[in-house]
């Protein structure tokens, strides 16, 4: 007996699709850690020469390691404040009803649909206007606006996938609130806790524009990086700091 195919032909459409589709997505990005490794300034093909010297001697440069600790300072304020707004506000969604509670929502998400370049001049001129001076204040402010309609989708699919009864369970025997949510709620929504922490940071450091218009005296490293760009000589060393970076983010999305 003829065994049957494995998979039909709309599976195969769809898996060539797929393939396609990642490879369009991800080879230009793989040229990023491939010219790292040349001892020429130029992007030129095939590479005569290989060096690690640029991932040997970039982390000599202050500048780019206090662009880097400012990246890394404003993203783990932003992901710690956005995911707790963040948990605040899908609790709300998924515990509660009350007036407006869709028009509520809308708000809360529209910064993941709105330009960032329109929301990057309208907080520089709000920042302005009450006379806040740029700094990582403000970048840390604007990268919480724009973190927390991603953890607020995160959580909600989080809090919306467990059986409610637990908690009621816990209250009917005596435990309050605050200790129903320690004790039985944080610890079955601590995955969604940890891959929000995981994405609104990827977010806040890999971004370029509300930085730009709100960072001061202290460029985050995207701001870092592309002042660097203009300069050709010192393209190399973006290309093996994009490419770690690239590995790091890599890994932190997958695993969130």
């Amino acid at each position: 007996m003829k065994a049957s195919s494995k998979f039909t032909t709309g599976e195969r459409v769809l898996i060539c699709y797929a393939i396609f589709f990642l490879l369009f997505l991800y080879i230009p990005v793989l040229f990023l850690p491939l010219f790292s490794f040349s001892e020429s300034q130029y992007m030129t093909f095939p590479i005569s020469n290989w060096t690690l010297e640029r991932y040997m001697t970039m982390w000599q440069k202050t500048k780019l390691q206090d662009a880097l600790y400012a990246s890394i300072k404003v993203g783990i304020f932003a992901s710690v404040i956005s995911t707790i707004l963040g948990i605040l506000v899908a609790r709300a969604m998924t515990r509660y009803i009350f007036p407006l509670k869709g028009l509520v929502m809308g708000f809360t998400i529209l910064p993941m649909v709105f330009p960032e370049i329109i929301m990057g001049v309208g907080l520089l001129i709000f920042a302005s206007f009450v006379g806040m001076q740029l700094s990582l204040i403000t970048v840390t402010a604007g990268h919480i606006l724009i973190c927390l309609p991603f953890s607020t989708v995160i959580l909600i699919s989080r809090f919306e996938g467990f059986d409610r009864s637990l908690e009621e369970a816990s209250l009917d025997l005596g435990e309050n609130a605050w200790q129903t949510f320690r004790r039985i709620t944080f610890p079955i929504v601590w995955s969604g806790i940890l891959a929000s922490l995981l994405l609104t940071f990827t977010i806040s450091f890999d971004e370029f524009l509300i930085a730009f218009f709100l960072s001061g005296d202290e460029p985050t490293l995207p701001i870092y990086i592309y002042g660097q760009l203009r300069h050709v000589k010192y393209i190399p060393y973006m290309l093996a700091l994009g490419s770690i970076i690239l590995l790091v983010s890599f890994v932190t999305i997958s695993f969130a």
